[in-house]
Order: structure tokens, then C-alpha cells, then sequence
């Protein structure tokens, strides 16, 4: 590319590092386990097949062959959104999901499995306890189980996979969607799941929840398999982090919090976002 790291600015590090090069407008995602790892050559076809079809959301450098792989750590280059335009709504989560729901399958999608993909981040975790870690493989037992016998309303198909507002870039054509790690073939009442769950857990102001099911044109917290759905949510934001969680010091306490409460059973208590 003929571009240096100088100047990276780190956006993110959570499941990936994510830095803002600021010489050029562009954004590079370092996989930081060995679950995204797996999953980065599909993450490389499902911006190739949103492109190909036109959908709002964010490109890859062209000219690059991708995934970029340095000393065997695995990235992906990306063009920066200019950040302008108004935030970015639940009307306009719905109309993207609605865009990708409405696709045609790419070929050799794989299944939306999310248990494997929470087993494998319990296996590489960092921090945790043995008795932490043994209850967290016990609770993926549980809820998988639970989750086995759901009958879903709605018909299933391509699924963004972790669709909330925060993974909206706004931009000066409108926002776009980013983040493709959980892309797959599963129930569309999981892309609803994300922010069905905010308003319950991270109490973010105005009501997105119901702006996204008005627009969408499906409330996934009267369906009757919506607490489970939730648990699965919830399982997933706990483990998300576990193989940095020694690494990055500043989602320590967070994530503290998030596991004692959900271990508890307290579905009440206030969780924020990993900074």
C-alpha cells in the first residue's frame, strides 16, 4: 500500500484493534484472538458481497489482497467513512437490515453457531479463574440447550450477526454498517436481539428499541423466545473479551461487573460499554 504506521490512531481494542491511519483515510482491523482469526476470509467475502449488491456499508481498500497477514497476525484494510452526518437511528438499522435480510444467500455463508464461537473464546481466556471458567462452559450448556428447542416467527436467512447502532458509521451518504465478524445464515429475530437488549441492560437514552421494531416491523421482546435470546446476548458480552482480558486493563473493571451480575442473575443491573 505504501503506507506506514505512523500516527496510528487506536479507535478500538476489544475482539479486534482497530486503528485510523492519519495520513490517509484509512482504517485497519488486527484480529485479536483466534476466533476472529477463523473468521477474517469470511469477513473479507461479506464486504465483497454487500459491495456487490450495493448495501450502505463500509468497503474495503481496493487494490489489496486480503486478508493482509504479517508475521502471522491477521488484518484487514478498510476505506475511512468521513465521520459527518446526523447519528445514526434505529430507522436506519432497520432499513439495513432489512436491505441484508433481504439478499440473496452468499454462497458457503457458514450457520450462525454462537456457542462455538463463545466456547472458543472461553478456551483461549486470559484472567479468568478455573472457577470462572468452568461456570461460563456450564452456562453455554445450559442456554445452548434452552436455545435448541425455540420456534422462531420470522423466516430465516442472512443475519448481520451483532447489529446494534454502534456498529452504524454516519457519513455524508448516510450512515453504513461496519462489522461483519458474525455474519452468517441464522434466525433474523437475533439481528433484533442486540438492541432489544440495550435498552434492558445499557439504558442508553431515547428508544431505539422501539424506533428499530416500528421500522422494522417486528417487537423481538414479545416473542416468547426473546429471554433466551437474551441470555445467549448476554453469554456473548461477557465472554467477548475474556482473551484480552489481562491485556487491556481499562475493560477489567467492566468486565467484573458484567460477569458478577450476570452470574448472580441480576437482570436489572446497568452494564456500559467496554472502553
Amino acid at each position: 500500500m505504501g503506507v506506514g504506521p505512523d500516527k496510528a490512531e487506536l479507535i478500538k481494542f476489544t475482539n479486534n484493534a482497530v486503528f485510523r491511519l492519519r495520513q490517509v483515510p484509512v482504517v485497519v482491523r488486527i484480529a485479536g484472538s483466534t476466533a476472529v482469526r477463523t473468521r477474517i476470509t469470511k469477513v473479507v467475502r461479506v464486504a465483497h458481497w454487500l459491495a456487490g449488491h450495493a448495501v450502505s456499508a463500509v468497503r474495503l481498500l481496493p487494490d489489496v489482497v486480503q486478508p493482509i497477514d504479517v508475521d502471522g497476525h491477521l488484518a484487514t484494510v478498510w476505506q475511512a467513512v468521513p465521520p459527518v452526518g446526523p447519528p445514526s437511528t434505529g430507522a436506519d438499522l432497520a432499513r439495513l437490515l432489512r436491505e441484508i435480510h433481504g439478499l440473496p444467500p452468499l454462497p458457503d455463508l457458514p450457520p450462525w453457531r454462537p456457542f462455538d464461537e463463545i466456547r472458543q473464546r472461553l478456551a483461549e481466556a486470559e484472567g479468568l479463574t478455573d472457577n470462572e471458567q468452568v461456570w461460563l462452559f456450564d452456562r453455554c450448556g445450559e442456554i445452548e440447550q434452552a436455545m435448541s428447542t425455540l420456534e422462531y416467527a420470522l423466516p430465516q436467512g442472512p443475519i448481520h450477526g451483532d447489529a446494534f447502532v454502534g456498529n452504524l458509521i454516519p457519513g455524508p451518504d448516510g450512515p453504513v454498517i461496519c462489522d461483519f465478524d458474525s455474519t452468517s445464515v441464522g434466525p433474523r429475530e437475533w439481528d433484533l436481539t442486540p438492541v432489544a437488549l440495550g435498552k434492558l441492560r445499557f439504558r442508553y437514552p431515547g428508544d431505539t428499541h422501539h424506533v428499530l421494531s416500528d421500522a422494522y416491523g417486528f417487537d423481538v421482546s414479545t416473542w416468547d423466545g426473546f429471554p433466551v435470546l437474551r441470555q445467549v446476548r448476554e453469554l456473548k458480552l461477557v465472554t467477548s473479551v475474556v482473551p484480552i482480558l489481562r491485556s487491556n486493563p481499562r475493560i477489567q473493571e467492566q468486565w467484573r461487573h458484567r460477569f458478577d451480575t450476570f452470574q448472580r442473575g441480576e437482570t436489572s443491573a446497568t452494564w456500559t460499554p467496554y472502553r
